[in-house]
């Protein structure tokens, strides 16, 4: 692998959505195989680069296996001796020096899918855009996502996913990913509930929110459960959505308190784990 090319690597896992560790040599002492910044990317079921080879590398993969098994989300690091004194698992280096090892978890991010890109839709679609997730942005109006009209997600953090559908955005649940994170906010009410209606009748998903008063929610609470849904998946379905104690109804204010509200429950989801490793190999 290139000095370089470990950044492929990188955006391969995060294109395919799984999870790996990123391992950098952060120092070295004396003689080693490999110079500091010497990078490996190790996934769950193969392997990216080098920084080395010999017994080094194996702990190395040993460790990052350990992490992405324990779903660590915070960095550590290890120090290997290169000598044949010095304990080892996997063959004797005695290259004579010491390597410090940096691992560093890159988890898969959380992914959104904004249904209805009106004027709520695209402030909400504004703020989620400048963190690192997958935002998916779905319409059955061309005219929401022109690339004019979306051209102000063009410097985003969050890798964007736009899906342009002439009918029918409940076919759209299918192409998420396990865990996506649904918001349901359509021009319309015959596309709202549908969407509720799919959601509920499967599919991985995470959160699941609808954009709306309570007397909504208590007319397409009746119709859900005449289509079959019980009390137990209707209680999948958040509405309204948003922080409570934020009133105001302005689009952006909306979208202010629905993305804090959903971005809290993602940090919640996503809180750090800490490392059980050896400070020391």
């Amino acid at each position: 692998m290139s000095d370089r090319s470990w950044l492929g690597a990188v955006a391969h896992l995060r294109a395919v959505r799984e999870p790996g560790v990123l391992v950098t040599l952060i120092e070295v002492r004396g003689h080693a195989p490999r110079a500091a910044g010497a990078k490996l990317v190790v996934g769950t079921t193969r392997t990216w680069g080098s920084i080395g080879g010999g017994n080094v590398e194996a702990v190395a993969i040993d460790r990052a296996r350990e992490l992405l098994t324990g779903g660590a989300t915070v960095p550590d690091t290890f120090t290997v001796a290169l000598s044949d004194k010095a304990p080892y698992q996997h063959g004797v280096q005695c290259c004579g020096g010491s390597v410090t090892v940096l691992l560093e978890p890159l988890p898969v991010v959380p992914a959104v899918a904004v249904f209805g890109i009106g004027h709520v839709g695209m402030e909400l679609a504004r703020i989620l855009a400048r963190h690192d997730l997958d935002l998916h942005l779905v319409d059955t109006r061309p005219e929401q996502l022109a690339e004019s009209r979306l051209a102000v997600l063009a410097d985003a953090v969050a890798t964007v996913h736009v899906h342009r559908v002439a009918v029918l955005p409940e076919i759209v649940l299918g192409d998420l990913p396990p865990g996506t994170h649904i918001l349901i906010m359509t021009h319309d009410h015959a596309e709202d509930f549908a969407l509720c209606d799919a959601v509920l009748r499967g599919g991985q998903f995470g959160t699941v929110g609808l954009i709306g008063s309570a007397g909504k929610w208590v007319r397409f609470r009746a119709r859900l459960a005449a289509q079959g849904h019980d009390d137990a998946a209707l209680e999948r379905i958040t509405t309204p959505i948003g922080l409570t104690d934020i009133r105001g109804k302005e689009p952006a204010t909306i979208a202010v308190s629905v993305a804090a509200d959903l971005l809290r429950t993602m940090e919640q989801a996503t809180a750090p784990v800490p490392l059980t490793l050896d400070a020391d190999s």
